[in-house]
């Protein structure tokens, strides 16, 4: 699961035929000063201006302004891009034009077992919460569309009027399209509103999470996920990101700073397994990565170099349970690569590598890591039979 930003989701919402104000996301204070040059529509009327990043209560910690003018827009820009508000440094804004309205309403659709739930409300910004029970949802299997009557019955229900309902169903249906189409988990608008000038439904902020697996299905995207770690992706976590969108099987990279230990486990299960132990046998954590589902070896081979190349670390380790499917003599290429390009930069200079990994061909892929001895590799390599706690602690201790 992968939030997308307000931005993209709105955009998102337009491609599918739902109205979203006209907006614009800035990124620097030179744009600011040139936006109602590229953006006529922001002289035209209010606006709002408001944090775009993966931030919670943004109106409390004063990151959305409402009301103003073009002026006024540009200020508000201005003073938020750069801020930093408990340690996550604002990058990007977004500017949106304010719509009058009279009534707020609730509509969202939620990925289940079966399928996927159609929510509506007739009541929508905060009072939903308080008032759940007011929810009415609408369950459809998995590929199935709602009927156009199932629709206009569940805002009857949630309590439209008959001048509303055939608009709030064309609407739920548009949704449903844009979740089911582009892989969403969840998609929820709130508030959603009947425009006061020409009675038309707008959606006025969005919550939109994919399935970020999903991404090669979709070269149109061109938007990145929001970093979830109060912090922007960096270049090298970015790089692997893309390069996971496009290849069989799955790379993965998250950089923690500080830390001495680097991970390079097979698996999402060895990746949670090996970060675990290493906390808890008293180590410090310098990423969460994987490599699994059988990647092709110049993927693993980039993965590798990013790791290597985090900076402050005492020892790598490598592989984990006893792979399905995924070859281990293949995968092992790539990483050996990796290896060797990182020790000809000087970045595996006192680091100590530790290898535990079972498999399709894990005895040639073992015994390929164990002659990087030869080359001077500071190496440790275990098969299936060494349990990989005792890698954890071996490694921790420096091998005694």
């Amino acid at each position: 699961m992968a939030k997308v930003l307000e931005g993209p989701g709105m955009d998102l919402l337009n491609k599918w035929g739902m109205t979203v104000p006209r907006h614009a996301v800035v990124t620097s204070v030179d744009q600011a000063e040139h936006l109602a040059d590229a953006n006529p529509w922001l002289c035209e009327g209010k606006t709002v201006v408001k944090a775009h990043e993966a931030l919670g209560s943004r109106f409390k910690l004063g990151l959305v302004k409402i009301d103003l003018n073009c002026k006024e827009a540009e200020k508000a820009v201005k003073e938020m891009i750069g801020k930093n508000v408990n340690g996550l440094i604002i990058s990007q804004v977004i500017i949106a034009e304010m719509i009058p309205h009279e009534k707020e309403y609730y509509m969202a659709v939620k990925s289940t077992r079966e399928g996927a739930d159609i929510l509506i409300a007739g009541l929508g910004g905060v009072e939903v919460e308080a008032n759940w029970d007011r929810v009415k949802k609408l369950s459809v299997e998995v590929g199935e569309n709602p009927e156009k009557s199932d629709l206009e019955k569940l805002a009857k229900d949630a309590g439209f009027s008959d001048e509303l309902v055939p608009g709030i169903a064309d609407f739920a249906f548009k949704l449903y399209q844009c979740h089911d189409q582009e892989d969403g988990t969840y998609i929820e608008i709130n508030p959603l509103i009947v425009r006061s000038s020409d009675k038309e439904l707008v959606a006025l902020d969005v919550v939109t999470l994919l399935d970020g697996d999903a991404r090669f299905r979709h070269p149109e995207w061109n938007f990145n996920f929001a970093a979830e770690f109060r912090r922007p992706y960096t270049e090298d976590e970015k790089a692997i990101m893309e390069i996971d969108s496009r290849v069989k099987g799955s790379v993965k990279l998250i950089e923690i700073p500080g830390g001495d230990t680097a991970l390079l486990p097979a698996g999402g299960g060895a990746s949670v397994f090996y970060s675990d132990a290493v906390v808890e046998m008293g180590g410090t954590l310098a990423n969460y990565s994987e490599y699994s589902g059988d990647p092709p070896e110049w993927a693993v081979e980039a993965l590798t170099d990013k790791v290597c190349s985090l900076p402050g670390i005492k020892r790598i380790l490598v592989g984990g349970a006893v792979a399905n499917f995924t070859d281990v003599k293949v995968t092992f290429k790539g990483i050996i690569n990796g290896f060797r390009k990182a020790k000809e930069e000087g970045k595996l200079d006192g680091v100590e590598i530790w290898i535990r990994r079972g498999g399709p061909n894990e005895k040639e892929g073992l015994a390929a890591m164990r002659a990087l001895k030869d080359e001077g590799f500071n190496i440790h390599v275990f098969d299936r039979y060494t349990p990989m706690t005792d890698i954890v602690d071996l490694s921790l201790k420096g091998g005694k």
